[in-house]
């Protein structure tokens, strides 16, 4: 429940001022919007709440600010893209701004309730909608029972194309954020790609690289985006969409990351070591081992501030949980070589 009054008070921040506390002193100070990110906002309307624009042909995305759906238009109707919950309301409206065929079609791009959850509200309004999602997603949603996230209809295991008239979209699943699957969408005609929860256009993703399940994938899934004959990106969070640029810079952060905690965990430590075994005791070992983490952590992050802060907005919010998730990747997972 706790967790639930969170999450509600984060998507309250779309519609609601924010109150400034009367002890804001003691919160941690942050870098704020580079203005070239800011810059690349789509303004969005608050009496409306959400904009919707044309990618390309026939390739729509919208968004309240905070997160983005794309759909398809054909002559036999509308495929959507996920349906994250702060913007279930706007989608049917955003979707008769564009055309008048109806939503026929859903598929999810993983089973997180803030990328789908509005697909039972998509589904009340067309009962008979088809959705479709790698049999992964759907074996993990068929176990949950969550009226917001309806079971799929359609189901399919690695790969797909649909053939959507005027374009398809050549479908893969991949492992870089959620257990369950993840899917790469894209639409060769238009050179548009769909990978959500890979990173954010301009700015930092969420803690622990978008809270990722999988960090081996994570650091792999910028080459094989790149390998994409695409020019547009919809990453699924904030205003606007990416380009291969902010691929390319958002992979040399990752890149810089790994290698800054893999040479500040080589430095000598013992000094330190010796100190915490002093304090908490040898046979305590959880301490001593968290002062370590600690300490490796901190200096990646002081490095990785003073390099990256001018180039993508915000890093210093979760570049500590980037390190963690980085050294823990090259303790565990890659091991000494």
């Amino acid at each position: 429940m706790k967790g639930f009054r969170l999450l509600l008070a984060w998507l309250a921040l779309t519609v609601t001022p924010v109150v400034a506390l009367a002890q804001d002193s003691a919160l941690p100070d942050y870098s704020p919007v580079l203005p070239a990110t800011k810059a690349r906002f789509w303004p969005i309307d608050p009496n409306k709440g959400y904009v919707v624009r044309e990618l390309k042909p026939s390739i729509f995305m919208i968004t309240d600010g905070r997160y983005q759906s794309l759909f398809a238009t054909s002559d036999r109707g509308v495929v959507l893209f996920d349906a994250p919950p702060s913007l279930a309301r706007y989608i049917l409206p955003a979707v008769t701004e564009v055309t008048k065929q109806p939503i026929v079609s859903i598929v999810y791009s993983h089973a997180h309730v803030d990328h789908i959850g509005g697909a039972g509200l998509i589904m009340k309004q067309n009962p008979q909608l088809e959705i479709v999602a790698e049999e992964g997603v759907a074996r993990f949603l068929g176990g949950q029972k969550d009226p917001n996230r309806p079971v799929p209809t359609k189901v399919f295991k690695d790969h797909t194309t649909l053939n959507l008239g005027t374009s398809t979209a050549e479908i893969k699943v991949g492992y870089w954020h959620s257990a369950p699957g993840d899917l790469m969408v894209y639409f060769k005609e238009q050179k548009v790609l769909m990978a959500i929860d890979t990173m954010t256009a301009g700015q930092t993703v969420y803690m622990n690289y978008n809270l990722t399940e999988n960090m081996d994938a994570y650091m792999k899934v910028f080459d094989q985006m790149l390998a994409y004959d695409f020019d547009v990106l919809v990453s699924g969070h904030r205003s606007n969409p990416a380009t291969r640029d902010d691929v390319a810079v958002m992979k040399g952060f990752v890149t810089d990351v790994y290698e800054t905690v893999k040479r500040v965990n080589a430095v000598d430590r013992k000094a330190l070591v010796g100190q915490a075994i002093a304090k908490y005791g040898r046979d305590n070992g959880y301490p001593v081992a968290r002062v370590v983490v600690d300490a490796v952590v901190a200096d990646c992050e002081k490095e990785i501030n003073s390099r990256w802060l001018d180039k993508i907005s915000n890093i210093d919010v979760f570049a500590a949980s980037q390190c963690l998730s980085a050294l823990n990747y090259f303790t565990f997972d890659v091991g000494p070589r």
